[in-house]
């Protein structure tokens, strides 16, 4: 049975410039019928006066409930926290009750009443929690993986053009978005121009914007050249197509330019007051963790929030949805089951970034992780690559647990020895 069993419910269907509003009397009976308010001074007023006028009859005090709605939701939940009870629910579970009549109807004053009525008799989870800073900071970080997406996406698009007008280009230069390979593209815009180029200053480009010696910048230039070359003799010839490629320049720098500005804001944001403290000392904990960098720290604690919300560590394996989806029916039970994918989609990125990192060795030769190397060759040998990365972010997803609520750095351990320690520890604390 929930808490607010017996007391009046409301119930918000929020949308992008209205919201849909039902209060349940203590007997679960409709209140007044829903009515709609605008997200305006005005209507939030009128939505406060009309729960006060029901918290002043029935002598008691109501709990609100609302749909967490991308952002649409967050400027009245943070306009009626202070004052009211204020819950918010997944729109999984929500939607698993949206259908419960036989008659086909959906309409914003049908999902008013359903959302109050899941506050009222179901004893759901639901979050009241809300910290503006940590909200800026996941959004920030969300924000720079989209526009690292966009840039990748147009350095695909650059590549694909220079392959037309220019095909052996990326024999000079591994990577055609490096700082040199931009500069010479922006002042020589076509194998001709290069070829007409003084050698000099070619040359004198190249050492400037690479950072290396005469001899390195002469052997790219030979490269350029018989690029350029071929490029003459086999690429198309069509001044329409330069134009593109100079506009898809432009784009990747802006882009570039708009990361920094958001990794200086995140880092920014991170050194001020307005983080707590103990969130900047979880950050840090994460941070322990072998192949987690910085950004990768940050983002998965802005997407975690407050780890007091996860009692178990497979709460947290869940919320980042790696756990297996189950297909079950009498005597049927699928043995093809994927991960369920309805948590965090960003915390999930970060973390198949740093199961990679974890299962690789640095220039030295030295593991990243060791504990994890050894377990993704020996235990995870026969698995295929994604079902073993899989079991990796699950292992990461553990460490991440523990470490936070520990409030302890991580320490590489032999599974053996851990196993060992866990157990005594286990015997101390039974005797």
């Amino acid at each position: 049975m929930s808490k607010f069993f017996y007391r009046p419910i409301v119930g918000i269907d929020v949308s992008a410039d209205f919201s849909v509003v039902a209060i349940l009397a203590p007997d679960g009976e409709v209140y007044r019928k829903p009515f709609k308010i605008k997200h305006n001074r005005n209507g939030f007023d009128y939505l406060v006066d009309q729960i006060k006028k029901a918290e002043e009859e029935f002598n008691m005090k109501t709990a609100i409930f609302m749909e967490s709605t991308g952002v649409y939701h967050l400027t009245l939940f943070h306009f009626l926290r202070d004052t009211f009870e204020t819950c918010i629910l997944n729109p999984l579970i929500t939607n698993c009750n949206k259908n419960g009549d036989i008659r086909k109807v959906k309409n914003d004053k049908k999902d008013a009443l359903t959302i109050a009525k899941i506050g009222k008799f179901q004893n759901v989870k639901y979050t009241s929690a809300f910290d503006i800073e940590i909200y800026t900071l996941k959004a920030l970080c969300r924000d720079y993986y989209k526009f690292t997406d966009s840039k990748s996406t147009f350095k695909k698009k650059l590549s694909t053009d220079l392959k037309i007008i220019f095909p052996s280009y990326s024999s000079v230069f591994s990577n055609i978005t490096c700082k040199t390979s931009i500069a010479i593209l922006k002042e020589y815009s076509s194998p001709k121009a290069i070829l007409n180029a003084d050698k000099n200053e070619l040359i004198d480009l190249i050492r400037s914007h690479s950072r290396k010696g005469l001899t390195y910048s002469e052997k790219i230039y030979k490269k350029l050249i018989d690029a350029a070359e071929e490029a003459i003799y086999i690429g198309l010839k069509s001044p329409s197509l330069f134009v593109k490629i100079m506009n898809t320049i432009s784009v990747i720098e802006t882009l570039e330019n708009q990361l920094n500005n958001l990794l200086n804001e995140i880092h920014s944001l991170m050194k001020s007051n307005r983080i707590s403290e103990q969130f900047k000392k979880n950050v840090q904990l994460i941070y322990s963790i072998p192949g987690i960098g910085e950004l990768t720290a940050i983002t998965i604690m802005s997407e975690i929030g407050n780890i007091k919300g996860f009692v178990k560590a497979k709460h947290l394996v869940a919320y980042f949805g790696i756990d297996p989806s189950v297909n079950q029916s009498g005597k049927f039970n699928s043995n093809k089951n994927t991960m369920s994918k309805r948590g965090t989609r960003i915390g999930r990125r970060a973390l198949y970034a740093v199961a990679l990192a974890s299962i690789r060795t640095s220039r030295s030769g030295e593991p990243i992780n060791k504990v994890l190397l050894t377990y993704y060759k020996e235990n995870l040998n026969g698995k295929s690559k994604k079902v073993a990365l899989v079991a990796i972010m699950h292992k990461l997803v553990n460490y991440i647990f523990s470490v936070l609520r520990n409030q302890k750095e991580y320490e590489i351990r032999d599974p053996k020895i851990h196993i060992k320690m866990y157990l005594n520890n286990g015997s101390t604390t039974a005797a």
